[in-house]
């Protein structure tokens, strides 16, 4: 696929935010070990993904990606798993239902466990450790033992995310997200959202859709895009030496793909040229994430974009744009009109997370909600302005009844955080926040819509 790569061809390059590990012999033998295991997805399912994106940047489809921060061992458990994909299917069929377009499900799980840390070192009182990088590296605990960058933790994050993607997979495929269920995808503990009555009432327009659709000789559970769903799974490509060992070349094609997930991204911060994380994308043939932020000048987004998709292919490339809500009016357009100049076939997602993390006054990390929301809408805004398909949304979100952002219709206080802060690296939107954001998401794309039909 690109000249002079193969798999290691990134070590070759400069290397950030990848961790140190003393013990060689062991980093060897667990890229032997998963080198050796199955493939945890397919080349077939990573270009059907890319089918796919290719419909979302042709303006005929739309992008949810959304899943956990920082995904932990502390926490697998197979009805986190569930609450996460039933509110990722709620969010979608608000989403489709408003849009009257597919939604294209793409979850931060089955992989996401390794973080960039903006120090390499956290100091506790007297003490200096090194940082927390994921489970898939070291240990959250604050102690010597736990923050020893251990390889042996690759295979542990590998059988964790078979196992994630084997209970994902029987969900998607195996009648849990048959339309017949939608008003039993609603967490109890969402019944004190207003948004969870709107979900109903969606829900009971969905039935009656499908009754009639039976009362015309069409039944629904004969129908595979009723009875079922496709559902794929992402993370950032952080964590080189595991990517690395996931990597195979495809029997049909001769292709190379990181089967560790569908899709994968580079992170803001290891996304500038000639780096080890833009050498080892180029050469693989999943669709690819790309983060772009204030710092990004569109010069260089044109380069990287040659880089990683020489051959244009439609649905290669998303760019996953994260400012901050203050910020998208300024750097956003300067991007867009770059991209749209040179004829590069891009999904245009927004990630209203990343930018917007503030310091609470109770001391937790938090992300308002007004932000978040704020910054979504004025992506939204500029995409208007300039013409172009506001493509999807990237959110970092759980099933689970957390208080880690604040605001929302289910106002989360500051004095509220530490009720229910669980997250091991950046707060997550809980599911009747998500489900809000998913609401009102669809209303700007109804605007959007509306207004591409009255241009035409």
């Amino acid at each position: 696929m690109a000249s002079r790569w193969s798999p290691d061809s990134w070590q070759m390059h400069e290397a950030r935010h990848l961790p140190r590990y003393e013990d060689a012999a062991a980093l060897a033998e667990a890229e032997r070990t998963l080198s050796n295991y199955p493939p945890l997805v397919f080349a077939g399912e990573a270009r059907a993904l890319t089918a796919d994106l290719a419909e979302v940047a042709a303006g005929k489809a739309f992008l949810l990606q959304g899943g956990d921060c920082a995904e932990s061992f502390a926490e697998f458990h197979p009805n986190n798993i569930r609450d996460t994909f039933r509110v990722l299917l709620q969010m979608a069929v608000v989403l489709t239902f408003a849009g009257k377009q597919p939604v294209v499900k793409v979850g931060r799980m089955a992989g996401q466990f390794a973080k960039p840390r903006s120090s390499a070192s956290e100091t506790q009182g007297e003490q200096t450790l090194p940082s927390y990088l994921g489970d898939i590296v070291n240990g959250i605990e604050f102690e010597d033992g736990a923050r020893r960058n251990d390889p042996a933790r690759m295979v542990r994050a590998y059988s964790q995310a078979a196992a994630t993607l084997n209970l994902l997979r029987a969900f998607a495929g195996g009648g849990y997200a048959n339309l017949r269920q939608v008003h039993q995808w609603t967490l109890d503990f969402m019944g004190r959202s207003p948004w969870a009555d709107k979900f109903a009432q969606t829900a009971d327009r969905i039935g009656e859709a499908l009754d009639f659709m039976e009362a015309c000789g069409i039944d629904p559970a004969t129908v595979p895009q009723l009875k079922g769903t496709s559902f794929y799974t992402s993370h950032e490509a952080l964590l080189l030496p595991y990517e690395q060992a996931m990597t195979r070349q495809d029997s049909l094609t001769g292709d190379w793909y990181d089967t560790s997930a569908h899709m994968v991204w580079i992170g803001d911060r290891t996304r500038f040229a000639g780096s080890a994380h833009i050498e080892f994308a180029r050469g693989i043939g999943n669709p690819l994430g790309m983060k772009c932020g204030p710092s990004l000048e569109p010069d260089e987004l044109l380069r990287l974009l040659d880089t990683l998709n020489p051959a244009r292919e439609p649905g290669r490339i998303t760019l996953i744009a994260r400012f901050g809500h203050d910020k998208v009016e300024a750097g956003l357009p300067r991007l867009l009109r770059a991209v749209t100049r040179e004829g590069h076939p891009v999904v245009w997602s927004c990630d209203p997370m990343h930018g917007n993390v503030v310091k609470s006054d109770s001391g937790y990390k938090t992300r308002p909600f007004d932000r978040i929301l704020a910054e979504t809408r004025s992506f939204f805004a500029v995409h208007r302005a300039e013409g172009t398909h506001p493509g999807g949304i990237h959110v970092e979100m759980t099933g689970q009844d957390v208080t880690e952002c604040v605001g929302g219709a289910v106002a989360i206080t500051d004095a509220a955080l530490a009720d229910r802060y669980h997250t091991h690296c950046d707060p997550r939107l809980n599911a009747a926040q998500s489900l809000e954001l998913a609401f009102l998401i669809a209303e700007m794309v109804n605007r959007q819509s509306a207004g591409q039909r009255a241009a035409a």
